[in-house]
């Protein structure tokens, strides 16, 4: 008789209540992506492919492959078919598809973390046990990424890791004895390499150096001065027309605010400032460390990519290729933050579920 009460209790349970406020605008958002990519990949896929649908197609196709994202990320960690392109080989290659491993490691060092400093949280203030794993892991990821090269992306993980150690109560003398050591090294590799010294060079004056260094910023610019406030219209825009480099992915942004204006920038920046806003909510309210802790890995990260992106975007920081979340063209990009935000609404579900009767 028990067992049957309990029976039907569990079948009458109601179903987890999933976040539609975090749902609605990460739709929206890659929705409005897959539209902004045809209209700045059209000319560019026209000339080099014959076809002006062929970014759109290509992205379109990742979208229903989301429930393979597991899959891909365990295959992409055993495979070795490295792909270079731009000077650096940051890409893995089959057959006509291609994965950027650094996004799967972002992802990787997100969950692990939680999961570890979760395990840990006895001993978090301990530095052989809260902290110096921790690092090590993360100078393992920034030694092999570091070496394709994608100094970018080695930032990224490192704020990445600093944020949620620091969150999990990591004592602060350790982290900003970690900022100490680090800072030098940073120099160190940002003064080393010639393209950095340019990119930073171009940063500080691009109008200067409007024909080489500072072409992508300056072109960049002209796109959201020319779009106004209304914008040109979808479709309409000039700078995309083989003027800005890489329209459909690391400028995707200048080419929305050339083509919908300040008005479609600013709804733009409303939607990721919810879904910043949800994820931070869901961190907090999360009933576990784990779930705490990796809501706000995974919300931090999507945030520094739409910060950076944006921020080169606007000139308010050296270029970086990076894609915009949702809105650039990358099967891998896509796929990775849309398995955030499932694991992002998993965890704000299950905070809301509610408790069995006795």
């Amino acid at each position: 008789m028990t067992s049957d009460n309990q029976n039907i209790q569990q079948a009458r349970k109601p179903p987890l209540q999933y976040d539609i406020a975090l749902l609605f605008p990460v739709l929206f958002l890659v929705g409005i992506g897959i539209v902004m990519v045809y209209s700045a990949s059209s000319a560019l896929a026209l000339k080099k492919f014959g076809t002006s649908y062929y970014f759109l197609k290509k992205q379109s196709i990742f979208a229903p492959l989301l429930i393979l994202a597991f899959i891909f990320l365990v295959a992409i960690l055993v495979s070795g078919f490295g792909y270079s392109a731009g000077g650096a080989k940051r890409w893995l290659r089959v057959e006509s598809i291609t994965f950027q491993p650094s996004e799967f490691a972002r992802f990787a060092l997100v969950i692990y973390l939680a999961y570890s400093m979760n395990k840990k949280k006895d001993r978090i203030k301990e530095f052989k046990v809260g902290f110096l794993p921790h690092i090590l892991l993360l100078g393992m990821f920034a030694v092999l990424i570091i070496l394709q090269p994608d100094f970018g992306s080695v930032v990224i993980l490192g704020a990445i890791t600093w944020i949620m150690l620091f969150i999990g109560g990591v004592r602060i003398s350790y982290l900003l004895g970690s900022l100490a050591v680090a800072i030098p090294i940073i120099y160190y590799l940002m003064v080393s390499a010639n393209y950095r010294i340019d990119r930073i060079i171009s940063f500080l004056n691009p109008w200067q150096y409007s024909a080489d260094k500072g072409y992508q910023i300056v072109h960049s610019l002209l796109a959201f001065g020319t779009g106004g406030i209304w914008g040109k219209g979808i479709g309409g825009g000039y700078q995309k027309l083989f003027y800005l480099p890489e329209p459909h992915t690391d400028f995707i942004f200048s080419v929305i605010g050339e083509e919908l204006g300040l008005l479609g920038v600013l709804i733009i920046l409303g939607f990721y400032t919810l879904i910043l806003w949800r994820g931070v909510s869901i961190a907090r309210n999360s009933k576990d460390v784990f779930g705490s802790l990796l809501a706000i890995g995974l919300t931090t990260a999507m945030g520094l990519q739409v910060c950076i992106n944006m921020g080169v975007a606007l000139g308010l920081l050296p270029t970086k290729g990076l894609a915009l979340p949702f809105l650039s063209y990358g099967g891998t990009s896509l796929l990775i933050n849309m398995v955030s935000i499932g694991l992002l609404m998993n965890i704000g579900a299950s905070k809301r579920m509610p408790k069995a009767e006795s």
